[in-house]
């Protein structure tokens, strides 16, 4: 059975404990951590992979959507708290669900259940998601070609598509599979399994010319050649 790692955020103790309590009788879930404000969980999803965030809103420091907001990429979130009318704003950042205080076990249970379903889905299928356009956009991670860094933000090409996020390239370097990915440039990152041709200083991708820096030239030929 595959386990959830999630985090609870939520600045009424009252309010982390039954969800601490819930949580331990699902057997899928893993609490890794249990936060009073969101910038405790902000450090938590930098150091470890995180699956499943159960998000209060009304917080002090910052609130949980407008934290949510700012994330680049996001786990799956459940939204838990006591305003109703935040509802349609949370379902357009991609929420998967959203529990009215005080919640019952059995509404609990159907969020978690939808979580677990969604992240065997992402995992059977190979895809991630990525903010883009104030939605969540699905990537397979079988079609991307490259990514190239634009400053504050990425451009993922895929076979069918271009999306745009705002995220840096080591960023996203970190979260995709190091064994079908090797970085060519400052800028760019390309899928091994993608490189149609090596010639001098440039990888063909199809029509794509995408740069091989000085320095990392030898390690990128060895990637690809050994991939």
């Amino acid at each position: 059975m595959k386990l959830l790692n999630c985090i609870i955020i939520d600045d009424e103790p009252l309010a982390r404990k039954g969800l601490q309590t819930y949580c331990n009788d699902i057997s899928f879930l893993n609490v890794v951590g249990v936060c009073k404000n969101a910038l405790q969980a902000n450090d938590i999803l930098q150091q470890q992979k995180v699956d499943l965030l159960f998000l209060d809103i009304n917080m002090p420091i910052v609130s949980g959507l407008d934290w949510l907001k700012s994330l680049t990429s996001s786990p799956l979130v459940v939204m838990t708290t006591a305003y109703p009318q935040y509802a349609l704003e949370s379902f357009s950042y991609e929420v998967i669900d959203y529990l009215v205080k005080p919640i019952s076990f059995e509404r609990f249970l159907q969020a978690v259940n939808k979580a677990y379903r969604l992240a065997k889905t992402t995992e059977d299928e190979s895809v991630f998601f990525v903010k883009s356009d104030k939605s969540l956009k699905k990537i397979k991670l079988h079609e991307i070609l490259f990514v190239e860094a634009m400053q504050n933000y990425v451009k993922i090409v895929t076979i069918s598509e271009t999306v745009i996020t705002h995220s840096t390239l080591k960023q996203l370097r970190d979260n995709l599979p190091e064994q079908f990915f090797v970085q060519t440039h400052k800028s760019y990152l390309v899928s091994k399994a993608q490189v149609s041709e090596i010639t001098g200083n440039q990888i063909l991708i199809g029509e794509h010319k995408i740069p091989i820096s000085v320095r990392l030239k030898k390690e990128v030929l060895q990637q690809i050649l050994n991939s």
